[in-house]
C-alpha cells in the first residue's frame, strides 16, 4: 500500500495550489489531509469519505481549501485557494477507515501514510 503525495511548491500570498495523493494497494474509506509546519505538531486540516458525500476541514481552512476524491483514480485532491503565510507546511495525505467528524480528524486514526509534499507560501 502506498500514498503518493505531489502538488506543493512556493507560490505568493493570495495564490491556489492544488495537491494530489495517490493511492495503491487498497481503497480506504475515508482520507485526509494533515499538514506539519516547522516547529509544529501535525494537525488535521481536511478529509473525505468514500462516497465523497462528507467532507471535514479545519475552521482555519474553512472557505479556501476543497477535499475531493476521484475513486477511478484512488486519488485525493485539496484545492487550496487564498493561500496565507501561514499555510505553509509538509502536507501530508492519508487513508484509514474510520469515518465520522470525530476520528476523521484524528492522525491516529488513519493507517498509511504518504510521504508528504513542501508547500511555501511568501508574504
Amino acid at each position: 500500500v502506498q500514498l503518493q503525495a505531489s502538488g506543493g511548491g512556493l507560490v505568493q500570498a493570495g495564490d491556489s495550489l492544488r495537491l494530489s495523493c495517490a493511492a495503491s494497494g487498497r481503497t480506504f474509506s475515508i482520507m485526509g489531509w494533515f499538514r506539519q509546519a516547522p516547529g509544529k505538531e501535525r494537525e488535521f486540516v481536511a478529509a473525505v469519505s468514500w462516497s465523497g458525500g462528507r467532507t471535514y476541514y479545519a475552521d482555519s481552512v474553512k472557505g479556501r481549501f476543497t477535499i475531493s476524491r476521484d475513486n477511478a483514480k484512488n486519488t485525493v485532491y485539496l484545492q487550496m485557494n487564498s493561500l496565507m503565510p501561514e499555510d505553509t507546511a509538509v502536507y501530508y495525505c492519508a487513508g484509514g477507515d474510520y469515518i465520522g467528524s470525530y476520528y476523521s480528524q484524528r492522525a491516529d486514526r488513519y493507517d498509511y501514510w504518504g510521504q508528504g509534499t513542501l508547500v511555501t507560501v511568501s508574504s
